[in-house]
């Protein structure tokens, strides 16, 4: 595939097109300036909700993201929401009393997309007093449909946990995760990266054979299949988790080090 080229762009953003500083290089910049100014769409594919997508809108200024794991996919420049897959209250009440009996221990929040809301005993790791952020009961977040349910668990690990909530919610909806601590996500049924990407790609006239992804969490994996199934490439970070290294089809260097422009200008 040495002469292999993709009609469309598509990278993760924490621990993969961000450093840990949460500052994307000049260099990376500059190469995706370069692919988008021969006509390949840049997309980016993030488990963060659109509310947190406003920085690094104002370094690239352009493309589009698909948010919350897929669930919300919205154009950069305008910042319009352009398809949205929620998650509905009877399985949001179902998913979430399930798993406060099975572990009670467990506290939810919720993104609406551009609205956080958490239980008082749920500890957020950013935005706590961000805009559009607030305490809710888990009775008023299930009330109407959300774009992501956050499950958190503060005394269990993250893949100890992420089984638990798997069992539970079972075929109800998809459960993916991100984090190196006790939080699961939790989208609509069959609702993943690749779903969302799947469909940015197709109003691009693109196949899954002409895409290169770029992730570093269990959460990407959805997409490395779908890019591997059709012949692209599922490109990994370094420092990668094992999981997703299993399905990548290639490695590059670590976010810090420019992974993604590195491979990109290998092309």
């Amino acid at each position: 595939m040495s002469d292999w080229r993709p009609k469309l762009i598509v990278s993760d953003m924490d621990g993969t097109l961000l450093r840990r500083d949460e500052t994307v290089s000049a260099t990376t910049v500059a190469e995706l300036e370069r692919w988008r100014a021969e006509g390949i769409p840049v997309v980016l594919a993030t488990g963060r909700p659109p509310r947190w997508m406003h920085e690094i809108r104002e370094v690239l200024g352009f493309g589009s993201a698909v948010c919350c794991n897929g669930a919300v996919t919205i154009d950069l420049a305008s910042m319009a929401v352009l398809d949205e897959d929620l998650l509905a209250p009877a399985t949001l009440r179902t998913v979430s009393s399930e798993l406060r009996r099975r572990q009670p221990d467990t506290w939810f929040a919720v993104e609406y997309g551009d609205q956080f809301r958490h239980e008082s005993t749920y500890k957020p790791r950013w935005d706590v007093d961000a805009p559009g952020v607030a305490e809710a009961t888990l009775a008023e977040m299930v009330a109407t449909p959300v774009a992501k349910l956050l499950a958190r668990h503060e005394l269990m690990g993250p893949e100890e946990f992420v089984a638990v909530v798997d069992e539970v919610v079972g075929n109800l909806a998809t459960v993916t995760h991100s984090s190196s601590d006790g939080l699961a996500e939790i989208s609509a049924l069959g609702v993943t990266k690749a779903s969302g990407l799947a469909k940015v790609a197709a109003r691009h006239g693109v196949d899954a054979g002409d895409v290169v992804v770029f992730g570093d969490m269990p959460n990407d994996i959805a997409a490395f299949e779908w890019v591997r199934a059709g012949g692209g490439r599922a490109v990994a970070m370094a420092h990668a988790h094992p999981d997703l290294m299993a399905v990548a089809t290639d490695v590059t260097a670590t976010n810090d080090d420019d992974g993604v422009a590195e491979f990109l200008a290998s092309l």
